[in-house]
């Protein structure tokens, strides 16, 4: 198990590497639009990845008997995700596990934006910073003059489908299981899982939407929860 959390996260990274590699040296010109948004999508689906995969760092399942090798891989993910600082990112997400859709929980609303779009720039205020805003404008005109890389594969490729996958992660893995029910929260983690298919699972949010579960089993990998949940499900049954 330990060695395929750590399998796992590498091939992801390899294949999101080599993915941006090649779609940043594409002909943008002479690419159809069916290609341009099918590389895109690609592309958010990957960014997606890196941030869970950074999530199972926090939670160290990616190399559990070597922990600086699964901090190492999480600050790397974070770092190329959008220049997150682990050692942060992990306290704060430490404070969601401990305070679920409480006071305190930095993931949760301020009580008054409830709704989609509201909660999701209340929760970027508390992890975003003008400082990473300007180190990730001035590596796009670094890689653009440097390596030559042109502003239109930089932006679809890069920029949009990483602010895209953020759109994504909180979706699936934030709003949708932590939103409060119209009969309340039912336990004490106050989340619940979303009743996706497992590839749709798997599509959607790499199976992040199988929250409550995460939260009563967080050492568990990403690709472990399904497993978790077919278990519970079938303990409800009986």
């Amino acid at each position: 198990m330990t060695n395929r959390g750590l399998w796992v996260a590498l091939s992801l990274i390899g294949i999101w590497a080599t993915s941006t590699v090649l779609l940043l040296s594409a002909d943008l010109a002479n690419m159809p639009l069916w290609a341009k948004c099918g590389g895109f999508a690609v592309q958010m689906f990957l960014y997606v990845g890196l941030f869970v995969t950074a999530h199972d760092a926090m939670h160290g399942s990616i190399a559990p008997t070597n922990p600086k090798l699964n901090d190492a891989i999480g600050w790397f993910v974070l770092f190329v995700y959008a220049m997150f600082p682990f050692t942060k990112m992990r306290q704060m997400h430490n404070l969601h596990h401990d305070l679920p859709a409480r006071v305190g929980d930095p993931d949760f609303h301020n009580g008054k934006h409830q709704n989609f779009f509201g909660w999701y720039f209340n929760f970027m205020q508390n992890y975003w910073s003008w400082l990473r805003l300007g180190l990730l404008i001035s590596t796009f005109h670094v890689v653009h003059q440097l390596l030559g890389v042109p502003e239109g594969n930089l932006a679809w490729f890069w920029v949009f489908p990483s602010v895209a996958s953020s759109f994504q992660l909180f979706l699936f893995g934030t709003f949708l299981p932590h939103r409060e029910p119209s009969d309340g929260y039912v336990n004490d983690c106050r989340a619940t899982s979303t009743p996706f298919s497992e590839f749709w699972s798997f599509i959607s949010c790499y199976h992040f939407g199988y929250h409550e579960e995460h939260h009563e089993l967080p050492h568990l990998s990403w690709w472990e929860l399904p497993q978790a949940r077919k278990i519970r499900l079938q303990e409800v049954r009986e």
